[in-house]
């Protein structure tokens, strides 16, 4: 075991289901892959099985993030993100997308245009290797990666009940939107 690397027991709860693992020796995500098909269609929320259960120690957490090529390219998003993997959970990791399409005509409307509510939404079905950001239905195929997991050290909070906060440290002023846009 190399100095930097920490042991997570992992069970494979699925037929088939592939282990997370890194592209590149260099990357800080390790991909996660569909342990089977799921159809999200439209305005739709799935959970996507991975097939794996994990045994995080404590003072770890496991943080599932969204792959850039997929929230680039189509309009499925990570609903939860990112997620957090406590190390007491030993359920199957499940993996939330949500299909952001609201129709698909490849046709732009305005935000007033009557005709975008009777809109049908093309027939046909898309992957995660679609490009161009395509509206409408989605086919999370067994095996794609869909996401991925880094691992991260989880200190614990003590609070420390004080009258006042605002001579503790730099107070740098404002709230929401005080520094610009």
């Amino acid at each position: 075991m190399k100095n930097n690397e920490v042991e997570i027991f992992v069970e494979i709860c699925r037929e088939g289901a592939i282990l997370p693992s890194y592209a590149n020796p260099w990357d800080a995500g390790m991909d996660v892959y569909a342990a089977e098909e799921v159809i999200i269609g439209p305005g739709e929320t799935a959970v996507v099985p991975t097939g794996i259960k994990l045994a995080i120690p404590e003072g770890y957490e496991i943080q599932v993030r969204p792959r850039s090529g997929i929230s680039l390219n189509t309009p499925l998003r990570l609903s939860n993100s990112p997620g957090t993997i406590d190390a007491g959970y030993r359920g199957e990791l499940g993996i939330i997308v949500t299909n952001t399409s609201e129709y698909n005509t490849g046709a732009n409307f305005s935000a007033n245009d009557s005709e975008k509510n009777n809109t049908e939404i093309s027939n046909e079905v898309y992957d995660v290797s679609s490009k161009g950001n395509k509206k409408g239905i989605y086919k999370i195929k067994k095996g794609d990666r869909i996401a991925q997991i880094v691992l991260q050290v989880v200190p614990r909070i003590k609070f420390v009940k004080v009258d006042s906060v605002d001579k503790i440290g730099t107070n740098r002023g404002g709230g929401f939107g005080s520094t610009g846009v």
